[in-house]
């Protein structure tokens, strides 16, 4: 009876012991884990402390640049400084325009002459001009080159002019024929060297017809 109570009693040791190894193992595996993460999150730890000293050292740093001079004089009473506030700082103050001193009359600005041609200029520009038409007669104007002095080129200028008969040219009167004169082009004072008035009359006495006064 007893030997079975021992075997009993020794089974039991043997598990307990067993149960405590177990327990040991567990323990010592699950507090080494926890060992080493705590050692990593005190690096880590230890590292972020670093870099937050570090931004706020930057931080304070950044702000004493920055901060307005005007901060560090105290406000005081009875005539001492007191910052104005921001809506009185962002008021602009008004200039007022200088007084106006009358300068002598040497010194006085000149007007600037008008660059626009003035009436009397451009009726100068057309005095003594001679009456022009702006198409010949009919369609048919004279053959002006039978006046000694008129080219080709020089009957188209006085076709551009106005001109385009004899009796027009035979008309002039000295006032006109300086006026013409002074505007042939690169042709200044044809007309009265080649006397184209009186050749003008000749011509003019001739009676052709219409339809015969140019030649082709």
């Amino acid at each position: 009876m007893f030997k079975g109570w021992e075997f009993l009693l020794v089974e039991m040791w043997v598990l307990l012991a067993l149960a405590a190894l177990i327990g040991l193992i567990a323990g010592w595996l699950i507090w080494g884990r926890r060992a080493q993460t705590g050692r990593r999150l005190g690096v880590d730890t230890g590292a972020n402390a670093n870099e937050i000293h570090r931004l706020r050292t930057e931080l304070d740093r950044a702000k004493a640049q920055t901060r307005d001079p005007l901060d560090d004089i105290p406000a005081m009473q009875g005539g001492g400084y007191v910052r104005p506030p921001l809506a009185a700082q962002a008021v602009l103050p008004v200039s007022t325009p200088d007084p106006i001193v009358d300068m002598p009359a040497d010194d006085a600005v000149k007007p600037v002459p008008n660059a626009q041609p003035t009436p009397a200029a451009l009726n100068s520009a057309t005095v003594g001009k001679p009456q022009g038409l702006i198409a010949a007669r009919d369609g048919l104007p004279d053959d002006l080159t039978k006046i000694k002095g008129i080219g080709a080129k020089m009957e188209m200028i006085c076709n551009r002019l106005g001109f385009w008969h004899f009796d027009q040219i035979a008309a002039w009167n000295a006032e006109e024929i300086a006026w013409v004169d002074d505007n042939l082009e690169g042709f200044k004072g044809r007309v009265t060297r080649d006397n184209w008035v009186a050749q003008a009359k000749a011509l003019t006495g001739v009676q052709v017809p219409a339809f015969m006064r140019r030649k082709d």
